[in-house]
């Protein structure tokens, strides 16, 4: 089977394929890590041609939209930088995270005021130029091609908004919480279209709604802002192109959370963070309803396991979650400098030797 072939046999809950397909979560090491791969392999390859990993992601061409972010802000650090959203961050005390500092909605009060904020043109066509194209390459060698929408409603909302006020928002100021997940929600439907229109096989949405302890919100909040939105950015997708496939990352423990996903027809969950999440539940509830992706935890087997616990972890996130065929192994995010060079080794040879019986 191609990697294509074998990764939609998986997602598509069709069976076992001949092998599980693979990737190290976004294709990324953190710096340091990166730095490390560099210095063992000698490669200059990125590291999902290097490891041949059985999926390509493809992302929108760069803004051509310059916009004066500073003004929405009484001042702002030396070392600020600003996406085009126009949240602004400052470095963080490690590799690569960020401190997010300023956030241009913070000020809102009407959802006037929200409308009238300058938005990214994330949907202009000129956004989606060449990218069909290069979905047919990658398809062409054989690659299952993800089309990247992640940070898709609530973690963009509160990245403009505030964590905070965003929360309050939601029981005391809901006209203003409406008007930014709704203006999101519109812009998210655009650009699954284009994604669907492009090709790809698989459209990633990404919203962490939970901590490690359970659902960040109630069942109430998500459902009146959030899952109707979230559905009909999958439904705009699959008006395109019936055949394509829904990716949602939702860090945190989702073991009750999950059904959610199921309702609004979500096909693939990740990470199922194993560090909260029990893994033999997770499939029994779900096993016949949605596909698995991810599994091998960050924030132990990777950083802390011996290279024959990696091994160990892959053989049991196959036999657990991949118990029908329906699972891609990752580990449940980028790896971080802490992991010892072995253990991304020994991760790459358990899961290039995973079969099924």
């Amino acid at each position: 089977m191609t990697s294509r072939e074998r990764v939609l046999k998986a997602m598509r809950r069709e069976g076992k394929p001949d092998q599980v397909p693979f990737e190290i979560s976004w294709g990324a090491f953190t710096p340091r890590l990166m730095e490390v791969y560099r210095e063992k392999t000698g490669s200059t390859l990125d590291v999902d041609e290097y490891f041949d990993f059985d999926i390509r992601s493809v992302n929108l061409c760069p803004t051509k939209k310059t916009t004066d972010f500073a003004k929405y802000f009484d001042e702002v650090a030396d070392n600020a930088t600003f996406d085009e959203w126009g949240v602004g961050a400052i470095p963080g005390s490690e590799e690569h995270f960020l401190e997010y500092t300023y956030h241009p909605l913070a000020k809102c009060e009407t959802a006037q005021d929200v409308y009238d904020y300058e938005w990214p043109d994330v949907d202009a066509d000129y956004r989606f130029e060449g990218m069909a194209q290069k979905v047919k390459a990658y398809q062409d060698r054989g690659y299952a091609v993800v089309g990247e929408l992640y940070q898709t409603i609530f973690e963009t909302a509160w990245l403009l908004r505030g964590m905070e006020e965003l929360l309050v928002d939601f029981y005391v100021n809901q006209e203003v919480a409406h008007a930014i997940c709704e203006k999101l929600a519109q812009l998210r439907v655009r650009q699954a279209e284009m994604y669907a229109a492009a090709g790809v096989d698989i459209i990633r949405l990404g919203d962490d709604v939970a901590t490690q302890r359970g659902p960040m919100m109630s069942q109430a909040t998500y459902e009146t802002f959030l899952k109707d939105r979230t559905k009909r950015i999958v439904d705009a997708g699959k008006a395109i192109n019936p055949d394509v496939l829904y990716f949602i990352h939702n860090d945190g423990k989702v073991e009750d959370f999950a059904q959610n996903l199921v309702d609004i027809g979500i096909d693939i969950l990740n990470p199922c963070q194993p560090e909260c999440n029990d893994l033999e539940l997770l499939f029994e509830r779900y096993g016949d309803k949605i596909a698995f992706w991810g599994g091998i935890g960050t924030q132990s087997t990777m950083p802390f396991g011996s290279p024959e616990d990696v091994r160990a972890k892959v053989r049991y996130v196959q036999e657990t979650l991949g118990r029908n065929g329906s699972l891609l192994i990752a580990p449940s995010h980028i790896l971080e400098p802490e992991v010892p060079w072995e253990n991304v080794e020994a991760f790459i040879d358990a899961v290039k030797r995973a079969r099924y019986q």
